[in-house]
């Protein structure tokens, strides 16, 4: 990162005196991420990769190079995978509010379609009374195999907004395979960071149990749709620690062959829903230093990144983290260790705008930057508009001969005016 940082500082065109910080993606580890996933499971295997990750359209056409494809939550996520080129046999649309003209929409495009309730599936039937659909219809189902570690993240407890709870609703599930020959595909996610790999492993096994009997009881009615399509979501769990090991995708995959292998037989087209995997260590943040507070026995560093792009950290400092790193103003890495703990707070008018309290930095002063590593899934996606903050610019890069390239431009004044307008 210093390197990348050092490369970019120099170039004057690229950063400017008012890209007071900047997102940095790491272009060839993304694909690394995109290849890695690929090389294990079956070649047929759709891997939507959740959009509200990271929504830049260039990132996402980057993915569509990479031949994946793309998971959205709402109708505006449906058209940015549309106006970024992604074909409707790539797509898969979750979102447990959708609205019948949404669902009309959907349907008639034909993507991969995971309902959210009984009220949907119901739904769904009316429309396509009149819509012709090509869509493989699906629904989300709750295992309730219970909550990880943090809570915001975890939608297989015995009460959640997501899915349908199968303790409660298993035979009237199942009744409603019965009832409707479209229904051909089950959806299941336990949840994202926090959640223990061995509970996200429990839940798909236990959806999956649920399929084959709905697959028997479909076979004893002589019914020509069987359920064959299994999106396994996402919600792979990384590490924002530099001591800490991450899940590899090899060992979630290991896991995953060797209690669901029924999955890996060839009957099931299998779709997969990640998302912080693929984007969060993909990138870091750099935030020019712009002064420090020095008090007896505490140092304030104020910089231009903070609840704005880090809603989650400073919101609920107890659940998120990113290791923090200092840089001189031509991007060298600082060493060394100052009496006085530091912390780094952002721009913003109120008092929790806090990224990061009592670390122990090396000397940091004016001109500094602030490194914020793994920043790279649910930050900038989750921006937030208090004090009329313009978005910073994102640099893509390649490391090695070092290619850089303008992802989105720093938002102008104008283009915020137009916004509240």
């Amino acid at each position: 990162m210093s390197k990348i940082l050092s490369v970019a500082l120099a170039d004057k065109n690229l950063i400017t005196e008012e890209d007071t910080a900047v997102i940095f993606y790491d272009l060839a580890f993304l694909e690394e991420r995109v290849a890695d996933l690929k090389k294990l499971f079956p070649p047929n295997t759709l891997h939507a990769v959740a959009i509200k990750a990271n929504p830049l359209t260039k990132v996402l056409s980057k993915l569509k190079e990479m031949d994946v494809g793309l998971e959205a939550a709402s109708l505006p996520e449906l058209y940015l995978a549309e106006a970024t080129g992604f074909p409707p046999d790539r797509i898969v649309f979750d979102s447990p509010a959708k609205t019948k003209k949404e669902i009309e929409y959907a349907l008639k495009l034909g993507v991969y379609f995971n309902a959210d309730s009984f009220d949907e599936l119901d739904r769904i039937a009316e429309i396509l009374k009149t819509v012709k659909s090509t869509s493989i219809i699906g629904v989300r189902i709750n295992p309730q195999v219970g909550s990880g570690s943090i809570q915001s993240t975890s939608v297989a407890g015995t009460i959640s907004k997501f899915g349908i709870p199968l303790n409660d609703h298993a035979e009237k599930l199942k009744a409603y395979y019965l009832k409707y020959n479209w229904l051909r595909s089950v959806h299941v996610h336990i949840g994202s960071q926090g959640c223990a790999v061995p509970m996200i492993i429990e839940g798909i096994r236990k959806v999956l149990d649920f399929t084959l009997d709905v697959n028997v009881l479909l076979k004893k009615k002589l019914a020509k749709n069987l359920v064959k399509t299994f999106d396994v979501g996402g919600g792979l769990p990384v590490s924002y620690h530099a001591d800490e090991t991450p899940v590899s995708m090899e060992a979630y995959h290991a896991l995953l062959t060797k209690h669901c292998k029924e999955l890996f037989t060839g009957a099931f087209k299998l779709i997969t829903e990640f998302g912080r995997y693929i984007h969060a260590n993909t990138g870091w943040v750099a935030s020019r230093v712009e002064y420090v507070k020095r008090e007896k026995n505490y140092n304030i560093i104020m910089t231009h990144a903070g609840a704005d792009l880090f809603l989650r950290e400073c919101y609920n400092p107890k659940d998120w983290y990113h290791e923090i790193s200092v840089m001189d103003k031509d991007g060298k890495l600082k060493d060394g260790i100052t009496k006085n703990k530091y912390i780094i707070a952002g721009p913003l008018c109120f008092a929790g705008d806090i990224i990061a309290r009592d670390i122990t930095l090396p000397e940091v002063t004016e001109g500094d930057y602030i490194l914020i590593h793994d920043a790279g899934a649910y930050t900038l996606c989750m921006w937030s508009r208090y004090n009329s903050r313009q978005i910073p610019k994102v640099i893509g890069y390649n490391r090695e001969p070092y290619y850089f390239e303008v992802i989105k431009d720093r938002e102008r004044k104008e283009d915020l005016l137009k916004f509240w307008s």
